[in-house]
């Protein structure tokens, strides 16, 4: 997409989506008993996977995980200072003894003379002290993905997506763990790191729609959010892939619940998986050319119904079943078809896609889109996750019983067991435009369709609920100060 295309999106802005209602439990989100979580465990268990791998997003420095500690706002570096014993980076070394002085704490955190922390990335902070380590959020990463991610060969695959100039940090804090926690587990890390392609960076324009100069009078271009990722994950080989936020982890005494839900959305797109496998093989069967004598050119009203593959009573009775559980399990209702052949082929079409079982956690007043279905400009109904940038009408979002932890889980393989190509799938209208600063510059940024957002906008998508304890995200310094991340 040129600057000018880009421009022109900014002046017109993005289509408003049709929302239908937000989903909920009653509809769209299942809310499994403890019998239905164990049925999907075990479903997961005994599942053929080709290959498993974790996608965690961690491009970035964590500037805004300090802002307020950055700006010296007062009671943010007083509660630092007051108890920075309590936290896994706290370095008698550098900080020294109690009591500590505000304004010299915040900048011996984040500065190059203490833990230089404000030019880090989230993923190689110290978040988490135990009695014989002290872990980094990357080290979590890895202790959570031999718990829930191990293949068949006792190989954890994970793929960090991580900034080029932050690459050397990162390598630095896998070195630091991988040795040892392969002996310790019995498994062998996987770990790749990719990087975010420059070129899908957008212009940046002034609140008239200028395009934004620097200094120099280059035009300023930006990283166009987590959507770009796509491209990333569409590298990816294996067929079942989880993602996870990087800052999205919580001290050790929490996985066994994060590991149980894992395992159960692991084992519901699982199941969706070989369902939909099967619904397929029946069409072809049913339709194939060599159940019949000689290919057939459908021409409406020409031939027998006996004669025609797509409307036979076998077809049919499949499309109501297909019908059936498009519904239950994704919301999706299709507009009327013309004729047997145009809603067979549509409803395989509907099912030949990517599929992704998202976790939703009640929404208790925590940042993050929340799970919607929408009507798209065909007719059809499906389940999306949306940002509050999305929603015009600030009362629909007030009534999302939930909201979108980023807990996914991914089977990219078709029933042929070959990669689709993710990029297909993507809603190019359901970007949209944020307010940035520059230098102390007010500009808008052009956001891609947000990663799970209109990314995976074409996908099969399934909403589970999963408690508030598999939500434990430092969006700021002080968050490493809840129950989750403490002793």
């Amino acid at each position: 997409m040129t600057h000018e295309e880009q421009i022109k999106i900014f002046k017109k802005g993005f289509p408003q989506l049709d929302i239908v209602e937000p989903a909920s439990v009653s509809h769209g989100i299942e809310a499994p008993d403890e019998k239905k979580l164990q049925e999907y465990i075990d479903y997961d268990q005994k599942a053929k996977v080709n290959g498993r791998c974790k996608f965690v997003p961690a491009s970035g420095a964590a500037s805004r995980m300090f802002k307020d500690i950055f700006a010296h706002k007062e009671s943010s570096i007083e509660t630092l200072a007051q108890n920075l014993e309590k936290f896994a980076f706290y370095d008698e070394k550098v900080f020294g003894k109690a009591p500590f002085d505000p304004v010299k704490t915040a900048d011996l955190l984040l500065g190059e003379d203490g833990l230089g922390y404000g030019s880090k990335p989230k993923g190689v902070l110290l978040f988490h002290r135990y009695e014989h380590e002290i872990r980094t959020a990357l080290a979590e990463h890895l202790i959570e993905g031999k718990e829930y991610m191990k293949n068949e060969d006792g190989s954890v695959n994970l793929c960090f997506t991580v900034s080029p100039e932050h690459l050397r940090l990162f390598k630095a804090a896998l070195a630091a763990v991988q040795k040892n926690y392969e002996e310790i587990y019995g498994v062998k890390y996987k770990v790749k790191f990719t990087f975010q392609d420059p070129a899908t960076d957008t212009i940046a324009v002034t609140p008239e729609n200028k395009p934004f100069l620097k200094e120099d009078g280059s035009i300023l271009t930006r990283p166009a959010g987590h959507g770009a990722l796509i491209y990333n994950l569409n590298e990816l080989d294996e067929e079942l892939i989880c993602i996870k936020n990087i800052d999205n982890v919580a001290h050790e005494r929490f996985l066994p619940v994060c590991s149980k839900y894992k395992k159960a959305l692991m084992g519901k797109a699982l199941m969706l998986r070989d369902r939909i496998f099967g619904y397929i093989t029946e069409f072809l069967q049913l339709t194939s050319t060599s159940a019949h004598n000689g290919p057939i050119n459908y021409i409406p009203g020409y031939y027998p119904v006996q004669d025609d593959p797509y409307a036979t009573d076998e077809c049919q009775s499949l499309c109501n079943e297909i019908e059936s559980f498009l519904s239950e399990e994704f919301c999706i209702t299709m507009p009327e078809a013309k004729d047997c052949k145009q809603r067979a082929l549509a409803l395989f079409e509907k099912l030949n896609r990517p599929i992704r079982v998202c976790g939703m956690v009640k929404n208790e007043g925590e940042p993050g889109g929340g799970p919607f279905i929408i009507r798209d400009s065909k007719g059809s109904t499906s389940l999306q996750i949306l940002e509050s940038v999305q929603i015009a009408d600030p009362e629909l979002m007030s009534k999302a019983t939930h909201f979108n932890p980023v807990d996914l889980v991914c089977c990219i393989h078709d029933y042929k067991g070959e990669k689709f190509n993710l990029t297909e799938y993507v809603d190019p209208q359901t970007g949209f435009i944020s307010s940035k600063s520059y230098q102390g510059r007010e500009l808008k940024a052009l956001e891609l369709p947000g990663l799970w957002n209109g990314a995976m906008s074409d996908w099969l998508t399934a909403f589970m609920e999963v408690p508030i304890e598999t939500f434990n995200p430092v969006k700021v310094v002080l968050d490493l100060l809840k129950d989750a991340h403490q002793e």
